[in-house]
């Protein structure tokens, strides 16, 4: 073999071999797959791309907005509320299935209602308050059992009020805030075993459009506004029955009222608002255990008087108005929450 030989074979080893290991996967991924593309920021939150954490259900046959809503099971109650004729009360309501996607109807409510406040206890659904026809003020309680179909009202609320937030812990409803002629910081307490009604320490911060949620035992009062939609609050508030006291905690970063919160694994997470010339789409979460608030992926439509309501740590966010002041959506948007380190 001459020296032209020994160059040619040379030269085709240096240019099969590699080649062939490429081919056949033997050198490291890298060298054979493009890298992946560099999301644009557009497509990037401060939490994780809004197509895992949002995604779309179906939506209600009737847009309403400052509607009341619970859950029992996986079923969601959308109670009444502002119907798209305008400020027409409603006393309709809509029945989400959240394992079959579907929604249906329910008993009416006894009286049309807009602003009221409704939580379950026991398979049952408890509203009380809201706006009567004619912007009266209400005290009325009225409880739903869905294995029923039955409504039946319970004892007045000793202070009538609409755009107030509640809630249960350990067996007994918590009515807070609200308006009849102005903000009000009432704190009341319904015990269902006996139809009665108590006095609680009042909230430090008069207000009304707030939200409020329960995290281990305490209840979370945020948000809200002291009149119009330019008196928006960022206070956040917790209230511990076994103390019968408030306790005043980090503001919400992002004053808003016409809201509404969900909780989730011991996080709380509050979603939407109105200002006079704009709704919101903020989805903010507070760390009970660090007192700290953290920016998540925003709701796909900004709204305000919206349902949020927690089902299998999902949070299906429901209706609202996506104009300040009166309009209608029948969007469904459920937000899966990350799994946040503890």
């Amino acid at each position: 073999m001459n020296k032209l030989t020994y160059i040619i074979v040379g030269v085709l080893i240096f240019y099969f071999i590699p080649n062939s290991f490429i081919h056949d996967g033997i050198f490291p991924k890298a060298f054979s797959q493009p890298s992946p593309p560099v999301p644009s920021s557009s497509s990037v939150s401060s939490s994780q791309p809004a197509t895992k954490s949002w995604t779309t259900g179906a939506s209600s046959a009737i847009p309403k907005m400052e509607s009341a809503y619970a859950s029992v099971g996986d079923k969601i109650y959308i109670i009444a509320g502002y119907g798209e004729t305008g400020k027409r009360n409603k006393n309709s309501v809509e029945v989400y299935d959240s394992k079959t996607n579907a929604w249906s109807t329910a008993a009416p409510v006894p009286v049309n209602l807009n602003h009221a406040a409704a939580a379950s206890y026991n398979g049952k659904i408890y509203v009380v308050g809201g706006y009567l026809d004619n912007k009266l003020p209400s005290n009325r309680l009225f409880i739903y059992d869905p294995s029923q179909n039955l409504w039946q009202e319970g004892k007045s609320m000793p202070t009538a009020r609409a755009a107030l937030a509640a809630q249960f812990i350990s067996g007994v409803l918590y009515a807070v805030g609200g308006t009849s002629s102005g903000p009000l910081n009432v704190n009341e307490a319904y015990d269902p075993s006996t139809d009665t009604w108590t006095g609680k320490a009042p909230m430090p911060t008069a207000r009304q459009h707030l939200a409020c949620t329960v995290v281990n035992g305490k209840l979370y009062a945020i948000g809200g506004r002291t009149a119009g939609k330019s008196s928006n609050l960022g206070n956040n508030e917790a209230y511990d029955p076994a103390a019968n006291s408030w306790t005043e905690l980090a503001p919400m970063p992002t004053k808003r009222g016409g809201i509404a919160a969900a909780a989730v694994n011991g996080n709380i997470y509050v979603f939407g608002g109105e200002a006079p010339t704009q709704t919101f789409n903020n989805n903010e979460r507070y760390d009970p255990l660090s007192n700290t608030w953290t920016e998540e992926d925003p709701m796909p439509t900004a709204r305000h008087g919206l349902a949020a309501v927690n089902v299998r740590n999902e949070i299906y966010v429901i209706g609202g108005g996506p104009q300040p002041d009166i309009s209608f959506a029948n969007v469904n948007e459920i937000f899966h929450a990350r799994q946040v380190p503890k």
